[in-house]
């Protein structure tokens, strides 16, 4: 990763370099397409904040967070905070291993910060060549499973 990597507004005439973007064949199962989270971003408008990973004028990949959503993993919980975090994360496949993953994750905490926030909340499928470890690595904590069977991750900002 270079020192211009940066996170980018979606806009006309980006939009379609971000569809355009493809993770490696064996990660596709582990994230949506980027047209499907800008869909839901779309549906999302308060909640939803998709942007572009770009380095230089490169597309590298894609990032999309949510801030203050209500969290099917608390529904049962009176009075549980809405919750802030990463929806969506996708590194294009020929540019994995250079650190943009991490850049786009700490861009997504510190707008976490900025808004007040102090936790920050990922889920991920489970599997072979799947993101737990990343996350992890990250300093994420499993906190236990969605209603669809992901893993939901934690990290606390405060630290």
């Amino acid at each position: 990763m270079t020192a211009t990597a940066r996170l980018e507004a979606l806009t006309p005439d980006n939009v379609l370099a971000a569809c355009a973007l493809e993770v490696a064949p064996g990660q596709r199962r582990f994230v949506a397409p980027v047209a499907q989270s800008l869909a839901e971003a779309y549906v999302h408008p308060g909640i939803a904040w998709p942007r572009l990973i770009r380095d230089g004028e490169r597309v590298v990949g894609f990032v999309m967070a949510f801030f203050g959503a209500a969290f099917d993993h608390d529904a049962r919980t009176p009075g549980a905070p809405l919750r802030s975090g990463l929806w969506r994360l996708a590194v294009a496949a020929g540019e994995q291993g250079r650190g943009y993953g991490r850049f786009a994750v700490g861009a997504v905490n510190e707008e976490i910060r900025r808004r007040g926030g102090t936790l920050s909340t990922v889920t991920w499928h489970p599997g072979e060549g799947g993101p737990e470890e990343f996350y992890l690595r990250l300093g994420y904590r499993r906190r236990g499973l969605t209603g669809d069977g992901e893993r939901l991750g934690e990290l606390d900002l405060t630290r």
